[in-house]
């Protein structure tokens, strides 16, 4: 074995993980020793094997020829023997650090002295992991994700006792593979997930709070965030207990309540819904539809007053869709935006069953306050006071849909749905950047390679403006000052972007 190089790999647990991760070190032309704990979770990884990389060929980026040299490449045993000419072993297992240090004890006593040992942990401590072994120095992290075949970032890990070079080679291994690895020191989350599930838990409380329903949050943050999919799809795919175990180790070591688990998420692993392995999570996946798309009725006439993005918003819209123009007084639709527009008179002049929405607040029973669609996404946020007529609620967005946007609804407050998920959590990437925990390209990597996102954090943070941040973030003094970023404000103050 050369110095930075590795030629055989083991890899100890053939789920879904582990078996992507034995995938992409066979199509990097490894020889890969592949164990699990007995002959049934050894074929069940054998099974998600041929599964992935027949799915490969049948989608035209693998060959039959190609798809067998790999899956010949890896042995499969149930002998932990079997790793012992292995210069580097991965460890999948559950992220149980009760299981995951029977693990390393194991591989202690058939390893060579030379050998790496890595952990595919997402959430735990590596050094807690290391204090396992009697070689905490060969001891890495190297954190993968789901699906490892498929994504392209990798967190590499190194502890306070990682030896010299150890880190490096296993991020050259991964850059040798085809991946992007980011290096990174051990904290509980690391960078994606540390990012990720705060933002999730965030979802998850608003929804138990009532702010909006499941489907309006996860419709808000796809059309109007931009993101690959809503919260609670992307929890329910991740599995909701994975979600929690996540949520505890991250909450037991920072003591942030952001991370501390939302109670409803709790409720609904204690009951066994898990999400898709389930078949029922926050969604239920025993139809094939678990609901239905808003759909717009015919076309409104539509009156627009002021100049302001709003209003211009609304305008551009309704000509697209070719409706009507009308005056206040036999609009269906009226949107008012800027500080001329007198809500209150534009209420006492409208046509009943009128719905009039209005950036400028709520100030009467019949007005509803509305976040304009940023460019290029449609979402229309529509903000609904506890007085709100149900009935009233259910027009609006029926004549917003109308106009060939998407309405979603939730409670009258700063950021509604969208402004008050994202900027807490790219305000978490910023504490991140300041601490010196990871550099602006190794967060946005983290989030874009990682997780799918379009833009990583600090990006967006350029991309919408730090005044709108702390403007969200510092409306309620009680609660969100004191956890706003000290460099989010010093960039403001000397009227900085991030890159």
């Amino acid at each position: 074995m050369s110095e930075g190089s590795f030629s055989r790999v083991g890899v100890v647990g053939l789920g879904t993980m582990g078996a992507g991760i034995a995938e992409v070190l066979a199509r990097g032309g490894l020889a890969v020793v592949g164990v699990e704990i007995n002959q049934d979770a050894l074929d069940r990884g054998r099974g998600h094997l041929e599964k992935s990389t027949g799915r490969a060929v049948k989608r035209g980026r693998l060959t039959e020829d190609g798809r067998r040299e790999i899956l010949d490449r890896i042995e499969l045993t149930t002998d932990f023997g079997d790793l012992s000419d292995c210069d580097l072993v991965v460890e999948a297992v559950p992220e149980r650090l009760d299981l995951k240090h029977k693990v390393f004890a194991e591989l202690d006593k058939v390893v060579r002295d030379d050998a790496i040992l890595a952990t595919n942990t997402s959430s735990l401590s590596v050094t807690a992991i290391a204090a396992a072994t009697g070689r905490p120095a060969k001891v890495v992290g190297v954190h993968f994700f789901n699906p490892a075949p498929v994504m392209k970032l990798v967190e590499v890990i190194g502890t306070v006792l990682t030896e010299d070079g150890a880190v490096d080679r296993v991020a050259a291994l991964g850059e040798g593979l085809g991946k992007t690895p980011v290096v990174i020191g051990d904290r509980a989350g690391f960078v994606a997930n540390r990012l990720l599930f705060g933002y999730l838990n965030d979802a998850a409380s608003m929804l138990e709070t009532r702010h909006a329903t499941r489907d309006d949050i996860d419709t808000a943050m796809t059309a109007g965030g931009g993101l690959p999919m809503g919260p609670f799809t992307l929890m329910d795919l991740i599995g909701l207990d994975t979600c929690l175990e996540v949520l505890e180790a991250i909450h037991a070591e920072t003591r942030d309540r952001r991370h501390a688990p939302a109670p409803v998420l709790r409720e609904l692993v204690t009951a066994g819904l898990l999400g898709r392995k389930t078949g029922r999570g926050f969604h239920s996946y025993e139809t094939a539809a678990d609901a239905e798309e808003a759909t717009g009725g015919p076309v409104p006439s539509v009156a627009i007053v002021g100049d302001e993005p709003l209003s211009r918003a609304f305008a551009a819209a309704a000509s697209a869709a070719g409706a009507p123009t009308a005056k206040v007084e036999n609009a269906d639709l009226v949107v008012a935006s800027g500080e001329d527009a007198d809500v209150a008179s534009i209420e006492a002049r409208v046509k009943r069953g009128a719905i009039v929405l209005s950036d400028g607040g709520l100030t009467g029973g019949g007005a509803l306050a509305a976040h304009k669609p940023e460019k290029d996404r449609p979402l229309v946020e529509i903000g609904l006071t506890p007085v709100t007529p149900p009935a009233a609620a259910e027009r609006a967005a029926a004549l917003v849909a109308a106009l060939g946007l998407t309405p979603v609804r939730c409670r009258a407050r700063r950021g509604y749905i969208v402004d008050a998920l994202r900027f807490p959590y790219i305000n978490d990437a910023v504490a991140m950047l300041d601490a010196g925990y990871a550099d602006a390209d190794a967060i946005d990597a983290a989030m874009t390679l990682g997780c799918g996102y379009p833009a990583g954090p600090i990006a967006e943070i350029d991309r919408l403006g730090i005044g709108r941040a702390l403007d969200q973030l510092e409306y309620d003094p009680d609660e969100a000052n004191s956890a706003v970023s000290d460099r989010l404000r010093e960039q403001w103050d000397l009227g900085l972007t991030f890159r």
